[in-house]
């Protein structure tokens, strides 16, 4: 099997537990998710199966999030799962969230939470946290292409957020930066990732769906690079890793692109000095 699958990962789930099922269900141990969801979160998780697990660092990886946060407390995990650590009585308004949240538009800085999987000093952080160590963690750039208000239960104090987002970008760090900065605390309590690169949630397949099998994807729906149609001559070239030149393309140096051969993916290859050269062949 070389394909893609836009699973919708259930809430309660960890990613590695729907790569265990799809293994059962598809009867293969080559499988690979493109990026790890919280296990409260739900939503778009692309599952790359067979040689197709090679292809995941060339997948978009700008990603699209729901979330539903809490104001009125805070607590250490950022999310509902959490201990609570402070709490206000402070009412807040949709007109100072969607003020509020400008600030977090564009570049910016964030503090990913203590009980994450980063690596610091060989350890992960929820270790250190697990252990109540205290460690410093470090800040991070992100990018938020753009965020705004959906809706705001003003009586529950729960607000709806999409936010479009840069990979690696915490969701539950801007839920607790986002009450931190309105004086009233905060935490996420709902996460649906509603897209990841190419894939959306309005067509995400269950892990229950009879069918799955039926619609696993040919995998150059799911990459932007450029694509080179080759001929049957260069097909052979490419089977054995050897370059082949393309006349008539301007393309620049140093470019990856995928090399197609009835329609199917025959190799990723970059192009320097006239030819592409083959860098990993799908044959």
């Amino acid at each position: 099997m070389f394909g893609v699958l836009n699973i919708n990962k259930p809430r309660g789930m960890t990613s590695h537990d729907v790569v265990g099922v799809l293994r059962k269900i598809l009867n293969t141990k080559q499988i690979g998710h493109t990026g790890t969801l919280d296990p409260f979160a739900e939503g778009v998780l692309p599952i790359c199966i067979g040689k197709a697990t090679r292809l995941i660092e060339y997948f978009d990886n700008n990603k699209e999030y729901l979330a539903t946060v809490q104001f009125g407390s805070s607590t250490d995990t950022y999310d509902l799962e959490g201990k609570i650590l402070k709490t206000s009585s402070k009412k807040v308004k949709s007109e100072e969230i969607e003020s509020a949240l400008k600030d977090f538009e564009g570049e910016i800085e964030q503090t990913p939470p203590i009980y994450s999987a980063i690596k610091l000093g060989g350890k992960k952080l929820y270790e250190y946290a697990r252990k109540g160590e205290t460690v410093t963690v470090p800040k991070r750039k992100v990018t938020i292409y753009n965020i705004k208000l959906i809706n705001f239960d003003e009586t529950n104090q729960q607000a709806e957020i999409l936010i479009s987002c840069s990979q690696g970008t915490y969701i539950r760090s801007i839920a607790n930066d986002l009450g931190e900065n309105l004086g009233c605390y905060a935490h996420l309590i709902k996460l649906v990732r509603t897209q990841s690169g190419k894939f959306r949630i309005e067509t995400a397949i269950n892990l229950d769906d009879e069918n799955i099998k039926d619609k696993i994807q040919n995998p150059l729906s799911a990459i932007s690079l450029e694509k080179i149609t080759v001929d049957e001559a260069q097909h052979k070239r490419i089977s054995h890793g050897m370059p082949v030149r393309i006349d008539g393309k301007e393309l620049k140096s140093g470019e990856f692109l995928i090399l197609v051969y009835n329609n199917s993916i025959d190799a990723i290859g970059v192009y320097n000095d006239g030819e592409i050269k083959v860098k990993k062949v799908f044959i």
